[in-house]
């Protein structure tokens, strides 16, 4: 039976809150990390390229909680008023969904933000890894000239610390990643999970970190994409978080010191949760 880990963006707290859970769903027995198929958005490439290294969860959810391990993070500088009104704007002029992930890659395009090597340094200090692993992983990413989305691969010809970069590039906040002459921001525009990349998989378990509601416009929003994966006969379970843990993740996902609480929280979370899947 194949089995496939999708998992959703939520910032830096997205990243330690998703590490928790896998590991307190491992601690009660249900280890997903060993799925053949990871699918990653934003915070979510990041773990799943993390996961694909090899590295055991004990060792990555360590890198979460432990100041001596963690990245070494940029603290995201932002106008949220200005931010809001510039994506506002850039949503209502649009006429379709294509031209709305177009405006807001203008948006990303016109932003001031940390250099692109001070960026890519920062996902780097995140991978265990800097190669793609053996086992499938499609990382998302959205164009920002062209607004198509864009999923790399190991078969890509693209770095891993590349790719996960530009599925990191939260628009408007970091700068949007240049590959092959192209410039690309974050998957979480087209989708905070792009679901429906896991079609085929028997299995698939959705882990959302923002929740289910899309912050954009999509033609495969979350809700739908899981309606669709058990259309065609797949079992799908969701998980977002929990009150603790959102709580715990706070109101600037962004923030790194949301890492050590949000890891914790995710661990308590996985480990109460039921059995995903039913039997058989």
């Amino acid at each position: 039976m194949s089995e496939a880990l999708v998992l959703g963006g939520g910032g830096v707290g997205g990243i330690a809150w998703i590490t928790g859970l896998l590991a307190g769903l491992a601690d009660g027995g249900q280890d997903v990390t060993g799925a053949g198929l990871l699918v990653g958005t934003s915070a979510g490439a990041a773990v799943a390229a993390q996961v694909g290294s090899g590295l055991g969860l004990e060792e990555l959810y360590a890198r979460q909680v432990d100041p001596a391990l963690q990245s070494a993070e940029i603290m995201a500088e932002m106008d949220l008023e200005k931010f809001a009104a510039e994506i506002g704007a850039a949503l209502g002029a649009a006429a379709s969904v294509p031209e709305m992930r177009r405006a807001v890659g203008r948006v990303a395009l016109a932003a001031r933000t940390v250099s692109e090597p001070e960026r890519l340094a920062v996902i780097e200090s995140r991978l265990p890894s800097r190669t793609w692993p053996g086992r499938a992983l499609k990382v998302v990413a959205v164009d920002a000239g062209s607004g198509e989305p864009r999923v790399f691969d190991k078969d890509s010809g693209v770095p891993l610390v590349d790719a996960v970069a530009a599925s990191c590039a939260v628009p408007g906040v970091w700068p949007p990643v240049s590959i092959d002459g192209r410039r690309y921001v974050d998957g979480g525009v087209r989708s905070m999970a792009n679901a429906d990349y896991a079609a085929g998989a028997d299995r698939v378990l959705v882990v959302v970190p923002m929740g289910v509601t899309e912050p954009f416009p999509s033609e495969r929003p979350v809700e739908r994409a899981i309606e669709e994966l058990r259309a065609r006969g797949a079992e799908v379970a969701v998980v977002a978080p929990d009150e603790a843990s959102l709580e715990a993740i706070g109101d600037n996902p962004l923030d790194p010191a949301t890492r050590r609480p949000a890891a914790e929280a995710g661990r308590a979370q996985g480990r109460g949760l039921g059995a995903l899947w039913g039997q058989g």
